[in-house]
Parts: C-alpha cells; sequence; structure tokens
C-alpha cells in the first residue's frame, strides 16, 4: 500500500513539471530491423524540420535551397584556399631546388630532373627558353662553358675521364654513333679500373651506383645515341651479373674483358662484315655511288672496294651547319678514290647519274623506320622518285624496340647558333641577335626520321635484309641474352 501510494505521488508530481515516463518496451511486440529504426528516424526529423519551418513562415524547400547553396559556398571557398596553397608551397619549394638558369617549360619535368641531378651531385646544363614551341619537349644543347665550373678532378663523384669525354661531346670533337659508343665504352674501362669497392659492401651493386652519375653528366653534355644507351645497358648487365664468389680484382677483369669484347665483335668486326656484303652491291663499271655527310661505315665499304679493285665514283652529297661531308672528302681522295662533292639543295639535279645511295645510321627503329642524319630523308625520297636503290649501312647494335613515325616525338636540339654564323665575323651576320627579336626561332634538329618504304635494303652483319625484319633480328638477340 505504501509503495503504491508513493508511486501515484511520483506520477502527480512528473504531471505538474510536464515531464513523462517512457513506456516500458512489450515484451510480445515484433523486434524492428535496422533499416526501419532508421526509416522511423528519418521521418520524426523531417516532421521537426516541416514544423520549424511552419512555425518560422517559411516553406520548407526554400530553406533547404538556401542551406544548400550556402554549403556549396564555402565548398567552394575552401577548395580554392587549399589549391592556392598548394600551388603557392609547390613553386616556392621549385624555386629554391633550381636555380633562375635552368627553368624549363614544364614545370614538374624540371623539379624531377633537378633533384636527381642534386641528389648525384651533377651539375645541370642551362636550358634555354627561346625554342620552337612544336619541339619545346626537347632538350636543346647550346655551348655552355660554366657546365664544369663546380666539378673536383679530385674528389668529385665524377670521373676525370668521363668530365673529358663529356667536354668532347658537347665541344663536338667526337663525333658519329660508332665513335661515341667506342670513347664511352674505353672511358668506363678507366672508371672501373680506378674503382675500389667500399667495405661491407658488394661490387656488382656499388659499381651501378657509381656509374649513374657519370650517365647523368654525359647526358648533360650532349644526348645518349641509341647505340651509346644499348652499350650502357650491356655494362650494366655485366656489372649486375658478375660473379660474387670472385675477389675484386678478378671481377673486375671479366666486366673489362666482356667490354673489349663487345668493342670488337658489335662494332669492328660487325663492320668488316657489312663491307664484305656491301661489296657484292658495287659493279666494277664506273658506277656513281652516293653517299650524304659523314659515316665511318660508308667509307670503309668504298675503301674496301678499292682494295680489291673496284672502280667506282663517289659523289658526296654535304649540308649546313656541320659540313661533315668534308670530312669523307678528305679521307677518300686520300684512299684515291675519285669523288665529287655537292650541297643537298643540288641532290634532285645529281641524282639522275648516280646508281646507287649508301647511307649510315644513328638507330634502325622497331617499326623499320631508320634515324639518321638530318636530311637523309630528303635524300632518300629523292632517289625513291628516281628509281636509284637505297642501302643502309648498319650494326645491329644500333638497332631499338621504339617505335616513331616522326622527327618530333624524341630528337636531339643542337646549338641555334651554329645555324646562324655564317661568317667568320660575326657582327656581319644576319641572324645576329636573333634571340632579342621576338617572333624569331632558330631550330637546329640534329636526325630526322626516314620511312621504311623509302629503304631498299638494310646491310647488317647478319647479312643483308628487309627494314620489316628490324622486329626479328630483336626478338632473336634478345633470347640470346
Amino acid at each position: 500500500m505504501e509503495e503504491t501510494a508513493a508511486t501515484d505521488v511520483k506520477k502527480k508530481a512528473n504531471d505538474k513539471k510536464g515531464g513523462f515516463k517512457k513506456p516500458e518496451p512489450d515484451p510480445n511486440a515484433p523486434v524492428k530491423t535496422k533499416a526501419e529504426l532508421k526509416a522511423e528516424r528519418r521521418a520524426i526529423q523531417e516532421a521537426q524540420r516541416a514544423a520549424k519551418a511552419a512555425s518560422l513562415g517559411q516553406p520548407q524547400g526554400k530553406q533547404q535551397q538556401s542551406k544548400q547553396k550556402q554549403n556549396e559556398s564555402t565548398n567552394v571557398k575552401g577548395k580554392k584556399d587549399n589549391i592556392n596553397m598548394n600551388m603557392k608551397s609547390s613553386t616556392d619549394a621549385l624555386n629554391v631546388r633550381v636555380a633562375d638558369n635552368v627553368k624549363m617549360d614544364d614545370m614538374k619535368v624540371q623539379k624531377r630532373v633537378s633533384k636527381k641531378l642534386a641528389k648525384q651531385h651533377v651539375p645541370q646544363r642551362s636550358m634555354q627558353q627561346k625554342k620552337v614551341h612544336l619541339f619545346s619537349h626537347l632538350h636543346q644543347y647550346e655551348k655552355d662553358p660554366l657546365l664544369t665550373k663546380d666539378i673536383g678532378f679530385t674528389t668529385g663523384t665524377i670521373h676525370r675521364a668521363i668530365v673529358k669525354l663529356g667536354l668532347q661531346y658537347a665541344s663536338g670533337i667526337i663525333s658519329g654513333s660508332n665513335a661515341r659508343c667506342i670513347a664511352l665504352l674505353c672511358a668506363f674501362k678507366q672508371v672501373i679500373n680506378d674503382y675500389v669497392t667500399p667495405p661491407s659492401k658488394e661490387l656488382s651493386r656499388d659499381l651501378e651506383s657509381k656509374i649513374k652519375p657519370c650517365i647523368s653528366f654525359l647526358t648533360q653534355c650532349r644526348l645518349m645515341s641509341v647505340s651509346m644507351g644499348n652499350a650502357i645497358k650491356f655494362l650494366k648487365l655485366q656489372i649486375t651479373q658478375s660473379p660474387i664468389d670472385k675477389s675484386e680484382s678478378e671481377a673486375k677483369s671479366l666486366i673489362l674483358e666482356s667490354i673489349d669484347d663487345f668493342i670488337n665483335e658489335r662494332v669492328i668486326l660487325a663492320g668488316k662484315a657489312i663491307s664484305n656484303f656491301a661489296f657484292s652491291k658495287i659493279n666494277d663499271s664506273g658506277d656513281k655511288l652516293l653517299m650524304y655527310g659523314f659515316s665511318s661505315q660508308v667509307i670503309n665499304i668504298f675503301k674496301n672496294a678499292k682494295d680489291k679493285g673496284k672502280s667506282f665514283h663517289v659523289i658526296v652529297v654535304d649540308s649546313r651547319p656541320s659540313y661533315s661531308g668534308r670530312e669523307s672528302i678528305k679521307r677518300l681522295v686520300a684512299h684515291d678514290i675519285p669523288c665529287s662533292y655537292v650541297l643537298i639543295n643540288a641532290c634532285s639535279y645529281i641524282m639522275k647519274e648516280v646508281t646507287c645511295v649508301f647511307l649510315g645510321a644513328q638507330a634502325l627503329l622497331s617499326n623499320g623506320n631508320v634515324m639518321s642524319t638530318t636530311g637523309s630523308s630528303m635524300i632518300a625520297m629523292v632517289a625513291k622518285a628516281t628509281n636509284v636503290p637505297v642501302l643502309v649501312c648498319c650494326e645491329t647494335y644500333k638497332f631499338c624496340e621504339r617505335v616513331q613515325t616522326d622527327s618530333f616525338v624524341f630528337n636531339e636540339l643542337g646549338d641555334p647558333d651554329s645555324l646562324v654564323h655564317l661568317s667568320h665575323d660575326s657582327d656581319n651576320d644576319i641572324l645576329s641577335g636573333w634571340r632579342e627579336i621576338k617572333n624569331l626561332y632558330v631550330l637546329n634538329l640534329m636526325y630526322d626520321v626516314t620511312p621504311s618504304d623509302f629503304v631498299d635494303m638494310v646491310i647488317t652483319e647478319l647479312g643483308m635484309i628487309p627494314c620489316t625484319s628490324v622486329p626479328v633480328i630483336l626478338r632473336v638477340k634478345s633470347t640470346e641474352s
């Protein structure tokens, strides 16, 4: 009785205060799922929003739209602030890492290259901004006498032989794919001879990391050719595969021996085999053979044919700015070979007298196109129009898996000033001061791509093959290695 009276008193007190007591759950009621409970809570919230909007005298739809617009404006403003802060921080960080004289058009590429070179303690060549926009993605190599000012010849990370080789590349003292490749391997032989394995390190891993700054420095001096790239891949493979159980001197001697074998087999003996195959294409009836520019392989073919008693006449076609055909004339005339010298603008007139065209190659691409000195494609096109056979002489170590149909995607830009200076007195040149002229740009492309349709045959050390057989040779060589 007393407990019932106390309960009634509490109930009356709660009723007076306006409170209520939560009803006890019915044990016989069905259990609701989470989805049903969520739907009930959502309905209650919508009813509360409707009651609040009705009390304020504003329709529910307009209230939700105004609230949504307010949230969207806040989000857009926050995103803009974040983007501006990120751009500002990235620009500040980039300006700290990169000097003003090495600014590139592509900021991402600039940041990556500068960070890599700074990590390897390699100086970065100055990059000029005034380039033809279609070729702005290519590095324009210009004479930079300050490239090696911060390199130490005794304690630096770059070997003195590599520094010397890089300067010879940049000044054009060593040119030609075969000569550059042989000089590269000879320089790395000196690097390997002077290399000493640090304690608690392996030669196969540490030596590969030591040659990376050397490769980066050579790339800053001049872009690597396909033949040099293949030679570096071969060298890295020999270093990584050097036996661990051998001593340092034995492992180094094995690597040096493999370099000598590469030079002897892939370059020297391959050139002799190409000369023997090309000998059959020269008739002893007063043929007039045409070559373009300078190619050590083509010159060796003509010398070999002359030594074996062939009688022929060579027409050397040359062009600006290097005039490399003059060196070809000197070597051929010194070997008692009758020659003629013309510029490339006269090739269409002289082609009527030519019986065969011999061209060198910088690389042979996987789709059969030939990458060679600028002007080679014009020679091949004129020869095709005149029904003159075009033979390309190329070693197989210059074959490349890259596919390229034009000269825009991948190429090398030379010094534009070499096209400007027409006389010894630079003050009299018409184009002197071209950098100050707003709408004037100078383009000096180093290579062009000749379609396979303009080439009749490729002479290699494996035999005379069509351009379409390049993927087969690459596949066979990859299985052998």
